[in-house]
């Protein structure tokens, strides 16, 4: 996994905006190097995002963490 740039934060965020129809998603750049990629709806932590590049080509996983704290009652 590679690092995931500064130009490519607003990209990302952009792109996951429209993909999952909220405007109110952020992206956030690590505090430190080293540390993921975190991604926020309405200023709560939902996941993450990593960046991936084989061969040239670039990728980027997301990894959403629900607790099941947050469902609604069955």
């Amino acid at each position: 996994m590679a690092d995931i740039s500064a130009a490519e934060i607003p990209r990302l965020q952009q792109t996951l905006q429209r993909l999952l129809g909220s405007p109110n998603l952020t992206v956030n750049k690590p505090a430190r190097k080293g540390m993921s990629v975190e991604i926020a709806v309405a200023g709560e932590v939902i996941g993450t995002v990593y960046r991936d590049e084989d061969e040239g080509e670039v990728s980027y996983a997301v990894n959403l963490t629900v607790l099941e704290e947050d469902l609604p009652p069955a």
